[in-house]
């Protein structure tokens, strides 16, 4: 099965990498529905995780949202995985055109992928609601910008930041889908890997795949398994171990979750 797809791999020139929640998982970075972070909403806020990550949470309730938000949805310390890397490596092999991620920690980038679509957008900027001046993640930490007793970043104009993540009730980026359309349809192998393709409208992407080769990496089963070339049920770091060569990890500078806090 994986010298299956080290063949596809192998014979494919314009490969597209669409990928969700399980390709960071293995970085440690939990389903924000998680065990802890479900527990968490409906103890603590009496809501579904899905609630509080929405438009109306986040307008209503600000300073909920964000105790949920950097407790649950925020993890600068990690890093990326065997699978970010084996992608950036088929990027600089000049196979891999692009990678669409619905997840929203900037692990591809930190690998050294360049063309990344986030249509989920991405914890790595904020802005003001106020004056719209932007402020990267190191900003937003800074418990010194936070409102007193509270987890929410201000501006320095005094104005509340807004994540640059799509929030429930929230469109996703319409240049960006665009962007990911193009790129799917014009690819001759998709590569679909740690997603159960329920999520709408991000999963139907799929249907813009018109190449030769649809391979689905899941651990689980997907309702498009049967129209998949090839599916394999592992873990994407073990598949990608065994069918990228060469593959180089590199230290990328973080902070530590103690270094947050005395920050």
């Amino acid at each position: 099965m994986y010298e299956e797809l080290r063949k596809i791999i192998d014979e494919s020139e314009k490969i597209v990498f669409f990928g969700g929640a399980g390709v960071s998982t293995e970085s440690g970075v939990p389903d924000f529905r998680s065990e802890n972070g479900l527990w968490n909403a409906k103890t603590r806020f009496h809501c579904t995780p899905e609630e509080i990550v929405s438009h109306t949470f986040f307008m209503n309730r600000t300073d909920d949202f964000y105790e949920y938000y950097m407790q649950n949805l925020v993890f600068p310390d990690v890093k990326p995985n065997t699978t970010h890397y084996a992608l950036a490596k088929l990027e600089q092999m000049g196979k891999l055109r692009a990678i669409i991620t619905q997840n929203i920690d900037g692990l591809h980038q930190a690998a050294g992928s360049k063309e990344v679509y986030e249509i989920h957008g991405t914890i790595s900027k904020s802005h003001c609601m106020k004056c719209h001046r932007e402020y990267p993640l190191e900003y937003s930490l800074d418990k010194s910008h936070w409102a007193e007793g509270t987890y929410t970043p201000h501006c320095e104009c005094g104005g509340i930041l807004k994540p640059d993540v799509v929030l429930y009730e929230e469109p996703l980026d319409n240049d960006l889908m665009m962007k990911s359309i193009i790129a799917i349809s014009e690819a001759d192998t998709l590569i679909v890997g740690g997603t159960s393709l329920v999520v709408y409208p991000a999963a139907g992407l799929i249907q813009y795949f018109s190449g030769k080769h649809l391979v689905l990496i899941n651990k689980q089963e997907t309702g498009f398994d049967g129209q998949a070339e090839l599916v394999i049920h592992d873990s994407l770091g073990k598949v990608f171990s065994s069918v990228v060569d060469g593959i180089e990890f590199s230290e990328i500078p973080v902070r530590r979750k103690d270094e947050r806090e005395e920050s």
